[in-house]
C-alpha cells in the first residue's frame, strides 16, 4: 500500500466533508424554520465525526489532512446562496439545493471506494464503509423531507 495514494484518497473524502460542512452552515442561515436548522445540525456533525476520523488517518500515515473544499464545493454554497435569494428561503428549494450536495457526497465516495479501494487496507476500507453508510442515511433523510413535499 503506497502511503501518498492512501492520502490522497482519504483527503479526496476530507474535502467533501469540508464542503459538506459549509453547505449545510449556509443552508441553516437560508431558514428561519427550526426543524431544518435542527437537521442541517445534524447533517453537519456527520460531517465533522468523517472529517476527524480521516484527518486521524492521514496524519497516522504521516500525510497533511485537507483543509480546503472543491470547486463544486464553492459552486454549492454559491447557488445556495442565488437560489435561496430568489426562491424567499422557500423550503423545497433550499431541501432541492441540499439533496445536490448531498449526492456530490455520496458520488466522491463512491468513486475513491471503487478507483481507490486498492490503497487502502482493511480497517481503512471498513471505516470509509461505516462513513458512506452514514452519509447515505443522511441522503435519504434529506430526499424523504424533499420528496414529502412534492406529494403534499
Amino acid at each position: 500500500m503506497e502511503n501518498q495514494k492512501t492520502i490522497d484518497a482519504l483527503n479526496k473524502l476530507i474535502t467533501i466533508n469540508n464542503d459538506r460542512i459549509e453547505g449545510y452552515e449556509t443552508a441553516s442561515k437560508e431558514t428561519d424554520e427550526t426543524d431544518l436548522k435542527s437537521l442541517f445540525a445534524h447533517l453537519m456533525a456527520t460531517s465533522q465525526k468523517c472529517k476527524r476520523e480521516l484527518e486521524a488517518e492521514v496524519l497516522v500515515l504521516a500525510g497533511e489532512p485537507s483543509e480546503g473544499t472543491k470547486a463544486s464545493g464553492k459552486f454549492f454554497r454559491a447557488w445556495m446562496d442565488v437560489k435561496a435569494a430568489l426562491t424567499g428561503k422557500d423550503r423545497k428549494a433550499i431541501l432541492n439545493s441540499c439533496e445536490f450536495g448531498e449526492d456530490a457526497a455520496i458520488k466522491t465516495y463512491e468513486n475513491v471506494m471503487e478507483d481507490d479501494a486498492k490503497h487502502f487496507n482493511s480497517h481503512l476500507e471498513n471505516l470509509i464503509n461505516v462513513q458512506f453508510s452514514l452519509l447515505l442515511a443522511d441522503h435519504n433523510t434529506v430526499k424523504s423531507l424533499r420528496d414529502a413535499l412534492a406529494s403534499a
